[in-house]
């Protein structure tokens, strides 16, 4: 087991909530570093968030390509959503599937990687989980959530987040750790 430094870890001694609703928390966070200054630090809390890796039998992935108005970007996104009360992040990855392509996952997932995609001032676990088994059930029941859906040979995905064209850290950290572990010889180990 790692040891961490405790005199490296910084205090913290207190937090007000300056801003919160449904989607969004914004605190104030009263913390000292280890050089012994102390002052206000924002940090922002969302809500966690599962995501599904679909891969064909082609080597293919289920991408959403889609417009993020907050960026003004389209891009291939994976699948995903927020985690709800109680429930677990697979079963969340499993049923946003579902909703947003019409493709239903079966058996167990491999939880292939968890992570804060920026630490330093958001909280926002993100699971990601990927099965290689699934069935077409219907249609998406979330017209919202793509403008298509697309079968993206794996092969082609490092070009496209290379070039920008897959959006955020939920659908490119999980991309590269699947490109990842299957050329180190193998698929994704199970977490």
């Amino acid at each position: 087991m790692t040891e961490y430094p405790e005199e490296l870890k910084w205090k913290v001694h207190g937090e007000r909530t300056i801003y919160d609703n449904r989607w969004i928390k914004l605190n104030l966070v009263d913390v000292e570093p280890p050089d012994g200054s102390r002052f206000e630090h924002h940090v922002v809390k969302l809500d966690r968030v599962a995501v599904a890796l679909l891969v064909n039998e082609k080597e293919e992935v289920l991408t959403l390509w889609r417009y993020r108005f907050a960026v003004d970007q389209w891009g291939y996104e994976l699948i995903g959503g927020l985690v709800e009360a109680g429930e677990d992040p697979s079963a969340t990855a499993k049923r946003e599937a579902e909703e947003e392509t019409g493709w239903r996952p079966i058996g167990e997932p491999e939880h292939i990687v968890n992570f804060q995609p920026l630490p330093g001032m958001v909280d926002a676990q993100v699971d990601a989980y990927l099965w290689r088994d699934f069935e077409k059930v219907g249609e998406p029941t979330d017209g919202e959530e793509a403008a298509r859906l697309e079968w993206v040979p794996a092969d082609r995905l490092l070009g496209l987040v290379k070039q920008g064209e897959v959006l955020g850290s939920g659908a490119i950290i999980p991309v590269l750790y699947y490109l990842a572990s299957r050329n180190a010889g193998g698929a994704p180990a199970a977490g």
